[in-house]
């Protein structure tokens, strides 16, 4: 017979809709309903319920009121609320539950942030994609002991039936406003990756998926996790897709044209698999030779692009430690390491520079995942930090790039007036841009729900100087 194991303190379940991600949210979150001796510890306990016996729990009151809260806001409100709660979830986490007769537990990993599910099944080949689904949208996890290839293909059958799951009728796209199309295709995206998270799996004191067929992770856990701190733990099988595919990026690099070589991003580092950026810092003449600063360096391609031009020395700024560890590595990588220095400060570093350089996250949003910092930039707080300080660390004459998308003005979170009075609150002038238009597939992929903004969107170098 089928074993469910339910945390207790929780409140019931939810559909695959809207209130799944409103549910798997508030059980968690800040204010949330779990007691406060499992708060202390970080332990989130589990007992064994049949399946054909269980009965859902009435919602605790304290989430009832909340959720009642959340569903009066409106819907395009939700996606920054939840992301905000699920932020604030950040203490190492353990699950306990019962198998065949035992009391197991694990540590509960996930970048993303989520929480523990709040119940799970064990899951063995048998399963059937609709079975598997239904519990997923249940908010139900599987701990999956059966063939590990046999969970990929299980993960591909659930996503496409979310794919493929018939809409609510929509506004007219005349009546939707951008700003809340980028609110309801955020909320569409995080929804969908919670219920793909559902499908969960063992990992060993060394980080080893002990399934059949399993590949190789330790190394790819190892550079997202760092070394193993010997204890079990338990993570999504998406999130360990995520691992490999990220390893492989890390080990077989992104060719840079403007660099004749390759950048080789670590986990949760944005790789620069957009070039057009890139080619603006390669082709925009250089004001001087002598120094430049490179502000928010990630993995250390536009530091890298500077020197190649001849720039003597190079001071790159990040504070991500992982970004940290890239950026030298890469550095050292392509022999650039007397020429760029890799140093931990937020933006700018002492003294001042004939050239200043920026590529600042694009959107005005909260992030909800590490890599998603290279994306979001909440209440624009880097790029208005960057323009805020920059007369300060510029020589005379000297000239700031700002390399920054439209996409925000088009999604309808920033207009070009705003950055102009932020330009001009900080004292600087606009000497001159340059334009390109980006190339990458979401560009003309029209199937995209903001595939509007993508066609129109344009990546700017600005050159800014202080009179």
């Amino acid at each position: 017979m089928r074993r469910e194991v339910e945390l207790r303190g929780k409140g019931s379940r939810a559909d695959c809709g809207e209130n799944s991600e409103l549910h798997s949210a508030m059980a968690f979150g800040k204010g949330s309903i779990v007691p406060e001796v499992m708060k202390s510890t970080g332990t989130y306990r589990a007992e064994n319920v049949h399946a054909a016996t269980a009965r859902p729990k009435r919602p605790h009151n304290a989430a009832s009121s909340v959720l009642q809260f959340i569903s009066r806001l409106p819907r395009t409100a939700r996606a920054s609320f939840l992301i905000d709660m699920q932020s604030k979830n950040t203490a190492p986490q353990r699950l306990e539950w019962e198998e065949d007769g035992e009391s197991r537990f694990a540590r509960w990993r996930s970048e993303s942030g989520n929480p523990p599910p709040r119940r799970l099944v064990i899951g063995h080949d048998q399963m059937t994609a609709d079975h598997a689904y239904r519990l997923a949208c249940e908010g139900t996890a599987i701990l999956w002991r059966g063939d590990f290839q046999n969970a990929r293909q299980l993960r591909q059958a659930i996503a496409r039936r979310i794919d493929n799951k018939p809409r609510k009728a929509k506004k007219p796209a005349a009546e939707t406003s951008p700003v809340d199309r980028f609110n309801l295709h955020r909320l569409a995206q995080s929804q969908r990756a919670r219920t793909l998270a559902m499908l969960i799996l063992p990992l060993d004191e060394q980080y080893a998926v002990p399934l059949r067929r399993a590949p190789d992770v330790r190394q790819a856990c190892e550079e997202a996790y760092g070394p193993s701190s010997g204890e079990a733990s338990v993570v999504s099988l998406r999130e360990v897709l995520g691992l490999i595919g990220a390893h492989e990026w890390r080990k077989k690099g992104v060719e840079i044209g403007a660099l004749g070589d390759r950048i080789h991003p670590y986990y949760g580092v944005f790789s620069p698999v957009r070039d057009e950026y890139v080619d603006l810092v390669a082709n925009q003449p250089l004001p001087a030779r002598e120094l430049a600063f490179d502000i928010g360096t990630g993995t250390g391609v536009l530091a890298a692009v500077l020197a190649k031009r001849g720039v003597a020395r190079v001071v790159a700024t990040e504070v991500d430690a992982r970004a940290l560890a890239c950026a030298r590595e890469n550095i050292r990588r392509l022999g650039l390491d007397r020429q760029v220095e890799v140093v931990e400060t937020n933006l700018f570093p002492e003294g001042r520079a004939p050239l200043v350089v920026c590529n600042p996250p694009w959107l005005p949003a909260r992030p909800s995942s590490a890599i998603e910092h290279a994306i979001y930039d909440p209440d624009s707080r880097m790029l208005r930090g960057f323009l805020d300080g920059l007369a300060a660390h510029l020589t005379p004459g000297g000239e700031g790039w700002l390399i920054l998308s439209d996409f925000a003005e088009h999604l309808g979170l920033r207009t070009r007036v705003q950055l102009q009075e932020w330009i001009d609150a900080a004292g600087l002038k606009v000497d001159g841009r340059i334009d390109i238009k980006p190339h990458h597939p979401r560009a003309t992929d029209k199937t995209d729900s903001l595939h509007a903004a993508r066609s129109a969107e344009v990546t700017s170098l600005w050159r800014l100087v202080a009179p």
